[in-house]
């Protein structure tokens, strides 16, 4: 009866040892899991539509940059100041907030840079969402402006003359883009590339067909209504 009891004892602590086994494996699973980066969506009301914006993981500093200013509400009420026709829209200067009709924006900052996050994979495709700066040497970005891609398509001669001038090969798939989406590829390696734009891409056609004066700042402000971060 006692070995009985022993074999039955040896046999429950080897189920008990497997069952807890079992537990942290599982365990293991959910916190790889929980680790995983976490995707950033952007909704930017304007007040000529909804642009929807997706901020890359692969560019952290960029990516809680912005998600700290927009949980501020950092750019609410802020215009886009300067409309480039075929090239790109540029908002974020605070000064924008409540400047006069007409007056040059584009200087304004928030007391800090941001250091380049430069990817090969992201590139400055149209609807990109990419960081302004000065010309300083490290080529560090604004702490605050940025601008939305619009760009026109280029063809292979263009890309190929690009690649020396930029430095970085372009993948088929990327070619594919520059030549059917369209982009602004002089600018890669040279801006940090930091989201893009998932929905209203229409509506960055519109505000870059904004009729401009001086200093390429629209006539009838085009002004960003509210920004917050919203579930894919």
């Amino acid at each position: 009866m006692k070995k009985s009891i022993y074999i039955l004892s040896f046999v429950l602590s080897i189920v008990l040892v497997s069952c807890g086994g079992a537990k942290n494996k599982s365990t293991s699973k959910k916190e790889v899991v929980a680790e995983l980066p976490k995707d950033y969506f952007v909704q930017m009301v304007t007040n000529q539509g909804v642009i929807k914006l997706k901020l890359y993981n692969e560019t952290p500093l960029h990516r809680d940059n912005f998600v700290k200013l927009v949980k501020q509400g950092f750019y609410d009420s802020l215009l886009f100041h300067r409309v480039i026709k075929s090239f790109m829209i540029q908002g974020g200067d605070p000064k924008s907030k409540n400047s006069k009709s007409g007056e040059m924006l584009g200087d304004g900052d928030i007391g800090y840079r941001v250091p380049a996050e430069f990817n090969s994979q992201l590139i400055h495709k149209k609807g990109a969402l990419a960081a302004a700066r000065d010309n300083n040497p490290d080529k560090a970005s604004s702490g605050c402006q940025f601008y939305i891609v619009q760009g026109k398509p280029a063809d292979d001669n263009q890309i190929d003359g690009l690649q020396k001038r930029v430095g970085w090969i372009y993948t088929p798939a990327q070619r594919e883009l520059y030549k059917t989406l369209g982009g602004t590829p002089f600018l890669d390696n040279g801006y940090t590339v930091f989201g893009e734009v998932v929905e209203g891409l229409e509506i960055v056609d519109i505000i870059a067909g904004s009729q401009t004066g001086p200093n390429d700042r629209p006539i009838q402000d085009v002004r960003i209504l509210k920004c917050k971060l919203v579930k894919n």
